[in-house]
């Protein structure tokens, strides 16, 4: 299996902060900026994928990353997963990758500090 990860959540700037409570918008990119270096330094070959929570314009931007490569594994974030009102985005974005990577292997974080936990249940960099 390709180690290479497509890490997936959603796009800071769609989030509705006021669910959020101790969280913006800067905090919350410098957090994902940060988990991302972390994988990089972690040596995880991982590519960020940040999407609208429109089902349609997430579905085109996971299809479009898919396009640039071999990936064994997808990390989906707590945001595209948790929400409620994002039952169809989930549903759209695991169909999107098990359509078009057989065999890709799904993996879920908690938060952007714990995806290298989550990328080391399925593969070591």
């Amino acid at each position: 299996m390709s180690t290479r990860v497509l890490s997936i959540g959603l796009h800071p700037r769609t989030l509705d902060y006021s669910k959020l409570p101790g969280i913006d918008e800067a905090s919350f990119t410098a957090r994902i900026q940060a988990g991302n270096a972390a994988l990089r330094e972690a040596g995880f070959d991982a590519v960020s994928c940040l999407i609208d929570p429109d089902p349609d314009l997430a579905e085109a931007a996971v299809r479009e990353e898919l396009k640039g490569g071999d990936f064994g594994l997808a990390m989906i974030g707590a945001g595209v997963r948790m929400l409620p009102e994002h039952t169809v985005l989930f549903e759209r974005i695991v169909n999107v990758l098990t359509e078009a990577v057989p065999g890709i292997r799904l993996c879920f974080n908690t938060s952007p500090e714990s995806t290298i936990d989550a990328l080391r249940r399925w593969i070591e960099p």
